[in-house]
């Protein structure tokens, strides 16, 4: 009986994506509104990385994987190819694993 639930989030997604293109010429937001539902998103994608990256279950990660997501962070930010970004953050991982930081 997971096709149901599964049916129903597909639905939900379906019908959220498409009301808003539906209602995108409906009205108009203003500036300011378009500003911090920007900042907003920014600000959730920031939370991830942070919670995905520094946390492991309920314990701390090690400081190998946040010095990959930051050497991954500072070549996407220098606006290096994303196969290099992907490949670099992932390296500095394993290279310092490899040498027992955790």
């Amino acid at each position: 009986m997971t096709i149901v639930p599964i049916l129903v989030l597909a639905l939900g997604t379906f019908a959220f994506r498409f009301g808003g293109t539906l209602l995108r010429d409906r009205f108009t937001l203003p500036d300011r509104v378009r500003e911090l539902l920007s900042t907003g998103a920014i600000v959730l994608l920031v939370a991830l990385i942070a919670t995905s990256t520094l946390a492991k279950g309920h314990a701390f990660a090690g400081w190998a994987l946040p010095a990959g997501v930051a050497v991954g962070g500072l070549l996407a930010w220098r606006k290096a190819p994303f196969v290099v970004v992907v490949l670099a953050a992932a390296a500095t991982t394993a290279l310092l694993r490899l040498a027992g930081v955790a």
